[in-house]
């Protein structure tokens, strides 16, 4: 779906209320912009997150180890605390 959303002379743009409520957007929020070399992305949080959790999960695989937890258990451990 591509829609045309203006900018106020301020900078300003805002977000048709379907699209809002579609992204859970209805009592406000942030929203993550990413320019890219096609354009501008626009997320949600949620949206953000899920695709952060999916590059990590590219880079670790299913490895438990390779999670954060992990890693500051075994720093404990390797400090002896």
């Amino acid at each position: 779906m591509t829609l045309q959303i203006n900018i106020t002379p301020n900078g300003r743009m805002s977000l048709p209320a379907d699209v809002r409520k579609r992204l859970g957007l209805t009592g406000g929020g942030a929203v993550y912009l990413d320019e890219t070399e096609d354009g501008v992305v626009l997320r949600t949080a949620n949206q953000a997150v899920a695709r952060a959790q999916a590059l990590a999960k590219r880079y670790t695989g299913d490895n438990p180890g390779a999670s954060v937890d992990a890693f500051l258990a075994r720093r404990r451990e390797e400090s002896g605390e």
